[in-house]
């Protein structure tokens, strides 16, 4: 299946509907933007709950979340900053496919994608055309709570 740089997916476990993702083939492992990340037990394993504001560059949207801990994990970042990461399993849904991937959680602020799509999410799935974008689908309908909540824009 071929992609843009950019798309649009949604992640139904984490509530997610809509969420705009970089594609990004120099990255090996996927990236979210999470806030509140704290770590606790259930039934004897380790989980997490955190939460993520799927909006570029806002914050009227929050959305609690709660997962297992797959591992964590030393990250280094583009900047080449290293960061020690919780990592979780979810399944994402992209150009009518579904696939279960590694995210690693950590604060985005300061970037411009509140997701980015690593090289192993994509692996024998996805080829990215840099030259273009949103080619599994346009903007999805807004859903309700992104519509009432100060009328953010996706």
């Amino acid at each position: 299946m071929v992609a843009g740089w950019r798309e649009w997916l949604s992640m139904p476990e984490l509530d997610i509907r809509a969420i705009k993702v970089k594609l990004d083939t120099g990255a090996r492992t996927s990236a979210l933007h999470a806030t509140r990340i704290k770590p606790f037990q259930r039934d004897g394993e380790a989980w997490i709950s955190f939460q993520i504001n799927p909006v570029q560059r806002g914050r009227k949207i929050a959305i609690d979340c709660e997962a297992r801990v797959v591992s964590q994990r030393t990250v280094r970042s583009s900047s080449g900053q290293q960061e020690e990461r919780y990592v979780i399993k979810t399944v994402i849904h992209l150009g009518g496919k579904k696939r279960t991937i590694e995210i690693t959680l950590t604060n985005r602020d300061q970037m411009g994608f509140r997701m980015l799509l690593g090289r192993s999410a994509m692996k024998r799935w996805l080829i990215v055309d840099s030259s273009k974008s949103f080619l599994l689908g346009a903007k999805p309908l807004l859903v309700k709570e992104y519509q009432t909540k100060g009328g953010t824009r996706l």
